[in-house]
């Protein structure tokens, strides 16, 4: 399966100068992310009240308002709260770092910096932050999804699934046993600015099931009255002594 550009995590730049903010996009669009880019605070609130993105990289010195005070700003508004934020920055000394941590950053990346680097550290924080977004191999039960290649396996043959049912299926790969209502995963896999009914996640985890083929679509549970979660093979009965 080619990976499409829906189903990549998509990257908040904010950067005021030119030349970093088109490295940092080339950079993340070759290493499979989906980046959006403004050059100033306001301008980034004005793109995050549209979409909600799956990381931030703001630099900590913008022109008007301060990267440091975006940062501030998006852990004190519900919606953006547990968004995951790297703030960059030319200043590297420890009370800077530490300042910029405290502000509400969940890494911080000295100016300059390499692009492997810059790469390795999102994924360290998606990898503690928002575990769907892990690049590698998921596992559960006889399924296995690789995020880089976008394949899915089940008992080892592989699978069709379309752009929704792969990230569908990875968020709930990522997060296997906890229940999710339909609007959570409306949030989390489709995004919160999109309108759309609840019940269109039932027609997804519906055809994601058949996707999946009679051994594994059984992991598929429904919770009654609450939602959707990524279980375990029921055991098999024991034979008849």
């Amino acid at each position: 399966m080619n990976p499409s550009v829906s189903s990549l995590p998509r990257v908040l730049v904010v950067e005021d100068d030119r030349g970093i903010q088109e490295l940092l996009r080339f950079t993340l669009v070759c290493g499979s992310y989906q980046p959006v880019c403004a050059d100033t605070a306001e301008e980034a609130e004005t793109l995050l009240r549209e979409t909600l993105p799956d990381i931030a990289l703001i630099d900590w010195m913008l022109p008007g308002k301060s990267g440091l005070a975006l940062v501030g700003k998006l852990r004190n508004e519900r919606r953006t709260r547990s968004m995951p934020i790297i703030l960059l920055t030319a200043r590297g000394e420890e009370a800077d770092r530490v300042a910029g941590l405290e502000g509400g950053a969940d890494d911080y990346i000295v100016k300059p910096f390499s692009t492997k680097e810059l790469l390795a550290r999102v994924q360290a924080v998606l990898r503690r932050c928002a575990p769907e977004f892990a690049k590698g191999t998921l596992s559960a039960g006889p399924i296995e999804l690789d995020t880089v290649s976008h394949e899915a396996r089940v008992l080892g043959l592989r699978i069709t699934l379309t752009p929704t049912e792969f990230r569908l299926l990875r968020f709930l790969m990522a997060n296997a046993g906890r229940v999710y209502t339909r609007q959570q995963l409306l949030d989390n896999v489709w995004g919160d600015h999109v309108y759309i009914e609840d019940r269109t996640v039932d027609i997804h985890i519906r055809r994601l099931r058949v996707a999946l083929g009679p051994v594994a679509e059984q992991m598929v549970e429904t919770v009654r009255g609450t939602g959707y979660k990524l279980g375990t093979l029921p055991a098999s009965p024991l034979p008849a002594a």
